[in-house]
């Protein structure tokens, strides 16, 4: 009995024995296989340093003045992270209810969830909390899930990690890298993407709805996708809210009235091709290449423009850019209709182009077709140039551009030969705007539409200046000579000599009617009214030399040719530059280089770059001031007087194709309209004493143009937009554009008061009817 009994207590003890050898053997077996990973046994495991600075491709971002992002550079992730404190404290409530209910009671594990998970077979929730989640989007990527031993292998080097991440860093900071790192799809590369391409807005605007459906997003961004399946993610939505609710975050009546909402997605894709200065954003990309190129990091290395995080502030206010980018849709758009109305097969059988034959319209074509980017893309893989040309007169299904429809664009079917032709009807336009004492420019538009017409008409472009040249001539006849705006000179046919000024034969300008009137105008009423004769007068006795050191010393680097012709506007100039110009007259005299960026910062907040200001002494405060004075004319009384009033036996048809006329602006304005031969170009330069813009219209090629002057004007085809979108800023009194009259100087030396002078010639002249000799 007693040895029955010790074998007894001997087997007990045995067992007991082996339970403890086998639990110990079990936890040093588990410790190994955690030791083994850590050492990177089962895998590369993140080093002490990649912890503390994980690697993430961020996107350089473009801040607007007003502190708006205008768009992002990136190549495959466009992420910009947040930090914890910009988080809204619902989206942070939504996360931890649905993900991670015990976060903040565990240390990067939890054990409860994970024994359910394995008691349940992952049928009432993953074990995975937020930092394994966060250690998997970091540093181990997706491994094969077919494999059992693969994934358990994944799930132990996520424990690893997560442990590690617990214990350098807080929950809080966590929280914001996980949702930092999250893929939410359509290029919402984080929280902050996310929220601004699904809902419009910065992450702390978000209401607790909207941060529902982001969270339930994380389960699956691909599946739960609210612009594919709304349905779907309504549901997955709600369930989130009820998960809130389940953990206290918010009450059972506030659940019931979020889940009955309806689900507003307000979907805002951000890509290089779409969103507000587009055309800016893309001057800024190649600006910003060049910049890296000479301003290395500290170890040498080159700035990576797309993965490097670079905080660009920009002198761009997005107000101001969004008023004129509405301006020109809002003008273009019935420009547009005027044109193809007149460009119909019957009107004009070579539509678009005038008066060219039919041997120069095929090398056009034919040189648009060799510049095209297909043509470039066929070319790199191989083609002959007779392959790569047949295959242009080959019809493809495509999208094009087209004002008619909601979305401006329409899927036809044509041959790429055809939709080069399609392409060539739409007239093309550049804008841009700038504060003339700091050079800030605060408003870009390159062309109607980015993702169709990707050529930046501001800063690539350059055309006929036309009569926005003849400031300069004034300028340099009121410096040299000492002329006032109330000097006169006779409107009769003018021509300067062979060989004077180095021109081969006479040059005998006409005005743009062809005739001449007889009489003595001020130069203010000849510039108010583009008179070409005065203009004439006054480079020959300036010379072409002094008006083109003028030129060039108010920022027009193109070369100009010393001759007589350029007082009319012949030479290239792109509206960059002219914005420059002018606002030399604006600043008193000084040229103020125009100004894009003001500062560049790294993903830390280290400031890399911050701008000085490029000035230079141009013209005496006296002179600027007089040239002021002498385009106030031009919108008073002179081509751009349809600012103020209307007037003219052409108001019906203006009605009909110049939206919002007339504008009846009654603050002072000086400005200055521009045509070219055949009407070829449009421009307006218009300025308010804190605010300069130049606008320019025409056709891609200088053989598409309107038939008449009446539509083909600078005051038709530009002027109108300048209109509109001084209009739009003058609504907005927060953006402080001046309505008040341009200082003055002190002493001014030079008569700009043009009703004295009347006064002295009526006691000289004979008769009151020899007034009509002089037109002011």
């Amino acid at each position: 009995m007693a040895k029955a009994k010790q074998k007894e207590q001997k087997g007990f003890f045995t067992y007991i024995k082996w339970f403890w050898i086998l639990f110990g053997s079990g936890v040093l077996f588990a410790i190994l296989i955690f030791l083994l990973a850590s050492w990177g046994k089962f895998g590369e495991m993140p080093t002490f340093e990649r912890l503390e600075n994980p690697e993430t491709n961020l996107a350089t971002e473009f801040i607007s003045s007003d502190g708006e992002t205008l768009g992002k550079l990136y190549l495959d992730d466009n992420r910009t992270p947040v930090s914890f404190d910009k988080l809204p404290q619902n989206l942070v409530n939504a996360l931890v209810a649905t993900e991670d209910a015990r976060y903040y009671d565990h240390s990067g594990i939890d054990a409860r969830g994970f024994i359910r998970a394995l008691a349940y077979l992952g049928k009432k929730g993953g074990a995975s909390t937020i930092s394994q989640q966060l250690a998997r989007q970091l540093f181990i990527g997706v491994r094969d899930k077919e494999s059992t031993t693969n994934a358990i292998l994944q799930k132990i080097q996520e424990w690893v990690i997560a442990t590690r991440l617990e214990r350098n860093y807080t929950k809080e900071e966590i929280i914001a890298m996980y949702l930092n790192i999250y893929d939410f799809g359509y290029a919402a590369d984080g929280i902050r993407s996310a929220s601004r391409i699904y809902f419009g807005k910065e992450p702390h605007e978000l209401r607790t709805e909207e941060s529902a459906v982001l969270v339930g997003m994380l389960k699956n961004s691909s599946l739960y996708n609210p612009i594919r399946r709304e349905e779907l993610v309504f549901n997955r939505r709600n369930t989130v809210l009820g998960q809130m609710a389940k953990y206290d975050y918010i009450t059972e009546e506030e659940k019931d009235s979020l889940q009955a909402l309806k689900m507003k997605i307000n979907f805002n894709p951000e890509s290089h091709r779409e969103g507000l200065a587009t055309y800016f954003r893309m001057y800024m990309q190649r600006w910003l290449g060049n910049w890296v190129e000479s301003h290395p990091k500290p170890d040498g290395e080159k700035y990576n423009i797309y993965l490097d995080g670079l905080k660009v502030y920009t002198t761009i206010d997005s107000r101001m850019q969004k008023n004129a980018e509405e301006a020109v849709e809002a003008h273009m758009k019935n420009l547009q209709a005027e044109f193809f109305h007149q460009n119909t097969p019957d009107r004009n059988p070579t539509a678009p182009f005038l008066d060219i034959s039919k041997g120069a319209i095929d090398t056009i074509m034919r040189s648009a077709m060799k510049t095209s980017p297909r043509w470039r893309h066929l070319k790199r893989e191989g083609l002959s140039e007779k392959e790569i040309e047949a295959t242009f007169h080959e019809k493809a299904e495509m999208t094009v551009f087209d004002w008619n429809s909601d979305s401006y664009e329409k899927d036809t079917i044509m041959t790429p030969m055809d939709s080069i032709r399609y392409y060539k009807t739409f007239l093309r336009t550049a804008m841009m705007s700038m504060e003339p004492q700091t050079g800030h420019v605060k408003a870009w538009v390159g062309g109607v539409d980015y993702k169709h017409f990707q050529y930046d008409n501001v800063y690539q472009g350059a055309r006929q200046a036309g009569s926005t040249f003849k400031p300069f001539v004034y300028a340099a006849a009121i410096d040299q000579l000492r002329y006032s705006p109330c000097d006169s000179l006779p409107d009769n046919q003018y021509c300067i000599e062979p060989l004077k000024h180095g021109n081969m034969e006479a040059w005998c300008p006409k005005n743009s009617d062809g005739k001449y009137s007889g009489k003595n105008l001020t130069l203010k009423s000849a510039l108010a009214n583009s008179v070409n004769t005065i203009t004439a007068q006054l480079i020959d006795k300036v010379g072409p030399g002094s008006v083109v050191a003028i030129a060039k010393n108010m920022g027009i680097t193109r070369d100009i040719p010393e001759v007589p012709s350029i007082a009319l506007g012949t030479q290239d100039i792109n509206v960059y530059e002219m914005v420059g110009a002018y606002g030399t007259f604006a600043n008193q005299g000084v040229y103020v280089k125009p100004v894009m960026v003001t500062r560049i910062e790294d993903k830390n907040g280290t400031v890399l770059y911050e701008y000085t200001p490029e000035t230079k002494d141009v013209l005496s405060k006296d002179v600027a001031y007089a040239m002021v004075n002498l385009m106030e004319g031009v919108t008073l009384y002179g081509s751009g007087g349809r600012l103020r009033h209307t007037y003219g036996k052409n108001q019906t048809v203006y009605k009909e194709i110049i939206t919002g006329y007339p504008y009846e602006l009654t603050n002072p304005i000086a400005g200055k309209t521009g045509t070219t031969q055949n009407q070829s170009d449009g421009w307006f330069m218009g300025m308010v004493p804190n605010l300069v813009t130049g606008v320019w219209v025409g056709g891609d090629n200088r053989s598409i143009h309107f038939s008449r002057l009446l539509y083909g004007q600078g005051a038709a085809m530009a002027l109108p937009i300048w209109a509109i979108y001084m209009k739009k800023n003058y609504e907005n009194e927060e953006l402080g554009v001046s309505k008040e009259a341009f200082e003055k100087p002190e002493n001014l030396s030079i008569n700009v008061d043009c009703t004295k002078v009347l006064e002295d010639l009526q006691d000289e002249l004979d008769t009151e009817d020899d007034l009509e000799d002089i037109d002011f």
